[in-house]
């Protein structure tokens, strides 16, 4: 089978969308050809059976030129891909979605994302598929819809050298864009109390600030921090490419999320891949916890949270723990596992 592949960035160092490449290596392993268009290409080394085709972003082109490009590929290419796969961008489904549909294409769309959009709407009426990762992570109701579950390259992010108890003190971590939804002063006082307690954690911000809203809290962090006094014990290091990842996890102990029930954060996922414990408001998770939900899925107050993490850090069965969760996202979430289910949807799933 000949797939094409719709894509925003292609590019190993972008520390957003830098995983993606490895999902067009998997897909490789399924497919005689991929065809990749994507906005962005940056830098990537992928098997001989793919190819890349840029928009033209990383040159400045302009947005008439993107979409001019999206239809000289998609029709100059139209012999060599059988199926679709367009990922998180529905955009490209309402643009592409009635010619793909008349050349007889399935279309699988990827969405994972909290918001609705009308062009979402439409986009649902193209597609074949709504692939996403868990049942809160679309909130269309729609009969194509399908939870597979995220796609974690876990050897990547496997640490066969970590420590089997936490160290004194443990180490605190949050992974993702820096912006409000991620309850990010809520984590700085559940530090404060921690610290208070007696136990002198420390905690990393690793995340960027990407519009001015953004930015505008970052520096309301920046403030709250100060004024706690823990500007020695609070660190914002900023976006870190998506193939350093796994070395920021190799330093930490406990990853922390305070973003509100939705869809199933993907960085929470690796981060228990590398052995970290996840302490999350977020009740998507449960699944993934199993028998130890009850000691890791918080109300969303500091209080909750300072708890929580006082306990794990005089646990004595971090070990057990950390094992049990691994297997958890090998089980559930592992990329091998997406892609074949993915190929299955692209190949002979349900169309209509």
């Amino acid at each position: 089978m000949k797939l094409l592949i719709v894509t925003q960035t292609v590019d190993i160092e972008d520390p957003t969308l830098g995983f993606f490449v490895r999902w067009i290596e998997e897909f490789a392993t399924h497919m005689e050809r991929v065809e990749v268009i994507c906005l962005r290409e940056g830098k990537h080394v992928l098997p001989l059976n793919v190819r890349v085709h840029s928009l033209g972003k990383e040159n400045g082109v302009s947005r008439t030129k993107y979409v001019f490009n999206f239809y000289r590929y998609l029709w100059r290419l139209r012999r060599d891909y059988d199926a679709v796969f367009v990922h998180m961008n529905p955009e490209y489904v309402v643009l592409g979605g009635l010619v793909w549909r008349l050349l007889g294409k399935r279309v699988v769309l990827w969405y994972t994302h909290r918001q609705v959009t009308f062009t979402l709407r439409v986009a649902v009426l193209f597609a074949h598929t709504i692939a996403t990762a868990a049942p809160e992570s679309f909130r269309l109701e729609s009969v194509k819809v399908r939870a597979v579950g995220h796609g974690i390259d876990t050897a990547q992010f496997l640490n066969p050298g970590r420590a089997a108890a936490f160290p004194t003190p443990p180490r605190l971590v949050s992974v993702g864009r820096i912006t409000p939804i991620k309850n990010l002063a809520l984590i700085i006082e559940a530090l404060e109390m921690l610290r208070a307690r007696g136990i002198s954690a420390e905690l990393t911000f690793v995340g960027a600030a990407t519009v001015p809203a953004d930015r505008a809290y970052e520096r309301d962090l920046h403030a709250l921090v100060s004024k706690q006094g823990l500007d020695t014990w609070v660190h914002f290091r900023g976006a870190v490419s998506h193939a350093q990842i796994p070395l920021v996890y190799a330093e930490q102990d406990i990853f922390v999320n305070a973003a509100p029930t939705g869809g199933v954060d993907k960085a929470v996922l690796e981060a228990m891949a590398a052995g970290l414990i996840p302490v999350v408001a977020n009740r998507a998770f449960v699944a993934y916890l199993g028998t130890y939900m009850d000691r890791l899925v918080v109300a969303q107050t500091p209080e909750a949270f300072a708890a929580a993490l006082e306990s794990l850090a005089h646990a004595p069965d971090i070990e057990s723990v950390r094992k049990t969760l691994q297997s958890s996202v090998a089980n559930r979430a592992s990329l091998e596992r997406l892609v074949g289910t993915l190929s299955g949807f692209l190949q002979n799933g349900k169309t209509s």
